[in-house]
């Protein structure tokens, strides 16, 4: 069977060495490279992004399918979606703010901080204003009356995995301003391109457990996962654009090559070899 592995990153800055790293060992997986852009959010993405990215990964040496599938312009996959979710019961609106759940002492703790406590699990979307703010949530305990069996996701790393259901609470799975979320238009995307090994970051393996329910929900096909691991930057966090990690525009411009980035991350002397160069 063909292995289909997919890259998709956000074009809402410039990609980094730990993107390099995903890409590289995404590529490194499968007989098949898929290239996705993960722009839902358009109010951070910019043109001058997209093309970084191809520049980017071409000067890695990577070969893609084409066309390249880009999540804005596939937002009636995910309206059609939150449709089918919608007449069977398991989506309600919710206003509450972050700062209302995190101020929330009953809110139990998950991967990411505090979950949803449920508190508007009562209301209908039609209770609703159009000129109003509000996400879809999915209601997890309705969402599993639908699924009949257990069920577990195989990691490459982790093994079998048996699926906790509410380990994540009620996810977001679209917002009035940006009709998708991460945890839907993944799992539509993945599905719509054959993708059969999903391999992300091991911050991202508890996501598994809202996917796997997103997939059983919609009748998706259910792929193998790799999650590898992070590069860390200078103060021990993940390489991350909101943290303004050395991008690969910035290692280019020093004079490295394609190999020296290759050679520092396998011998994982990245850190040592940037600030030799003053990054």
């Amino acid at each position: 069977m063909t292995t289909k592995t997919r890259f998709a990153p956000s074009p809402t800055g410039y990609l980094h060495i730990g993107h390099a790293y995903s890409a590289l060992f995404t590529a490194a997986q499968g007989d098949e490279f898929i290239l996705r852009i993960e722009d839902i959010d358009q109010t951070r993405a910019r043109p001058e992004f997209y093309d970084a990215i191809y520049e980017d990964l071409t000067w890695l040496g990577l070969k893609w399918v084409k066309p390249v599938l880009k999540q804005s312009e596939n937002m009636p996959a995910y309206q059609a979606a939150l449709d089918q979710l919608t007449d069977m019961g398991v989506l309600y609106p919710c206003d509450c703010t972050r700062k209302d759940i995190n101020e929330s002492a009953d809110a139990p703790h998950g991967p990411e901080g505090k979950l949803y406590t449920g508190h508007c699990r009562h209301k209908k979307i039609t209770d609703m204003a159009d000129d109003h703010n509000y996400a879809l949530r999915l209601n997890i305990d309705a969402a599993l009356k639908h699924i009949s069996t257990p069920l577990t996701f195989y990691d490459h790393k982790a093994g079998k995995v048996d699926v906790d259901p509410h380990l994540l609470g009620d996810v977001v799975l679209a917002r009035k301003e940006t009709p998708t979320s991460y945890h839907l238009s993944v799992c539509i995307d993945d599905h719509a391109q054959g993708i059969n090994l999903v391999t992300r970051g091991d911050d991202l393996l508890y996501a598994c457990h809202i996917h796997r329910v997103i997939q059983a929900l919609l009748g998706l096909d259910e792929p193998e996962y790799h999650h590898h691991k992070l590069l860390y930057d200078h103060e021990g966090k993940r390489f991350a654009k909101r943290n303004k990690s050395v991008t690969l525009r910035d290692i280019r411009a020093k004079g490295f090559s394609v190999d020296d980035v290759k050679n520092m991350i396998e011998k994982g002397d990245y850190l040592k070899r940037l600030s030799a160069e003053g990054l």
